[in-house]
């Protein structure tokens, strides 16, 4: 399992795993596309590469999740997958995949307004990595 749903009064959050820190990072970011838009039909038609930095782990997650809301929100891009490169020093280096949104073809499911440190929480398991995080939505 990639990750599952976390029941949060006011918000809306999302409990991640991976069996390394890269595959967290990007299960998280699947998981908050997948949750935003059915991401099925993409293909992955535009590529970019990407530099995000944090003080620790439940920061870099944040701003990691930020930047690709970013790429959604400026740039009308929903990202399909990603692959870290590095996470060397808090330090992400990842190439980005993602199609144009089109509202006649990409069904909006769920809008999320920004990724919060409310409760964030990155952490090496028992069986990997894991991240709990909550979205504002």
């Amino acid at each position: 399992m990639k990750y599952k749903l976390i029941d949060h009064t006011a918000d809306f959050g999302i409990h991640v795993f991976g069996s390394d820190i890269k595959a967290l990072f990007e299960n998280a970011a699947h998981a908050m596309f997948e949750l935003m838009i059915d991401t099925g039909e993409l293909k992955s038609l535009t590529k970019r590469q990407i530099v995000v930095q944090g003080d620790d782990w439940p920061d870099l997650m944040v701003n990691w999740l930020r930047e690709l809301l970013a790429i959604w929100n400026i740039d009308q891009l929903v990202v399909k997958d990603t692959e870290i490169l590095s996470t060397a020093d808090f330090k992400i280096d990842a190439i980005v995949k993602a199609d144009p949104f089109d509202p006649t073809k990409h069904e909006i499911k769920m809008e999320i307004k920004a990724v919060t440190y409310h409760q964030i929480d990155v952490h090496r398991g028992s069986t990997g990595w894991e991240s709990k995080i909550i979205f504002d939505v």
